[in-house]
């Protein structure tokens, strides 16, 4: 399935029914009074987060999502039914905007959020409701109130404990399917993921951890060069980062400046980025680092930044279970902060 994070829809709550216009009929009755009744409520539109959807894809192919209108009323001092509400399913992390003001209308942080969009339309009043003592056989009814209508924009912006962030190449994918249950496509070339991929890590104890691979950034990534901008929303509500680098082969032929072109790019996209908790990890320790730095040396320059750094090997599984350790230590106890 595509991942899509962005999406535009429509939604139209139901018209309310309009009331009766009736009168009695009964027999020896000759002027019966009025019983018309009063027009069903039409039904509203909402939203409702799940677990089980993990992007907007569904909502490339149906854009349009009405409820039901309520029912005409009827003699007898019978009210029409209610219209049905309709129920529109979205991943945890979608945003609802109204796409003409830009309004927030949902936030969706938790499974099974349920937000109303629009409400149904009012009910018309029977002609038995405008009785009065000077006119009591009204002919007139009320209509019903019509339904809302709203352009929406969906924006996804993905939920994870841990965020995997780096250039191009760094081998984020490779660790991803490591230390979870994700099979994303992995090749020896810039730019494999073209899409955020997540997975779960699972301890002996039971307990579990999220983790988002964001598509690698590059230079310019804030202004959108590589679909940056796109990638930089998804690492918004990541607890924290995971910072990889790339040991042997640095993009700019240094590793602390690989470093800072990342940093650079999540400090254009929006200040809050630049003050996530990261752990540095320097990957393919399995080969030959070309840098002229040795591995201890360049964890210390990391240390003396402030960050914890670990070696490890995402291919040949070196290190991993120290990582594993180690995120669990940070993420867990994010957790109960």
């Amino acid at each position: 399935m595509k991942f899509i994070d962005e999406a535009e829809i429509t939604i139209k709550s139901g018209d309310g029914g309009a009331g009766c216009v009736s009168f009695r009929k009964e027999k020896f009755v000759s002027k019966g009074g009025p019983n018309g009744g009063n027009g069903g409520k039409g039904g509203n539109v909402l939203i409702k987060s799940t677990i089980q959807l993990y992007s907007l894809y569904d909502f490339s192919s149906e854009r349009y999502f009405k409820a039901q209108n309520g029912e005409r009323g009827r003699g007898q001092n019978r009210s029409g039914k209610k219209g049905n509400s309709i129920e529109i399913l979205a991943p945890i992390g979608t945003i609802v905007k109204d796409k003409e003001t830009g309004e927030l209308l949902a936030d969706l942080f938790h499974d099974g959020q349920q937000i109303v969009l629009v409400k149904g339309g009012e009910g018309g009043k029977g002609n038995k409701h405008f009785t009065t003592s000077t006119n009591r056989a009204p002919r007139f009814a009320q209509e019903g109130q019509q339904g809302e209508e709203k352009r929406l924009k969906l924006e996804l912006k993905l939920i994870a404990d841990i965020g995997i962030i780096g250039l191009p190449n760094v081998g984020k994918s490779t660790l991803l399917s490591r230390l979870s249950n994700a099979h994303p496509q992995i090749a020896d070339y810039p730019f494999t993921t073209l899409a955020p991929n997540l997975g779960v890590l699972t301890f002996n104890d039971e307990q579990s951890l999220t983790i988002a691979d964001i598509p690698g950034l590059v230079e310019g990534a804030s202004n959108g060069r590589g679909l940056g901008h796109r990638f930089l929303q998804h690492i918004e509500r990541t607890g924290f980062l995971l910072h990889m680098l790339d040991i042997y082969k640095p993009s700019s032929g240094d590793i602390l400046k690989d470093f800072s072109i990342i940093q650079e790019e999540l400090k254009l996209s929006h200040p809050s980025l630049i003050k996530k908790n990261q752990v540095i990890v320097l990957n393919k320790t399995d080969l030959t680092a070309i840098n002229g730095k040795g591995i201890d040396e360049i964890c210390h320059s990391f240390n003396d930044l402030g960050y914890e750094c670990l070696a490890i090997s995402a291919l040949a599984g070196k290190g991993l279970e120290e990582l594993k350790q180690l995120l669990k230590n940070k993420a867990l106890s994010k957790k109960s902060a």
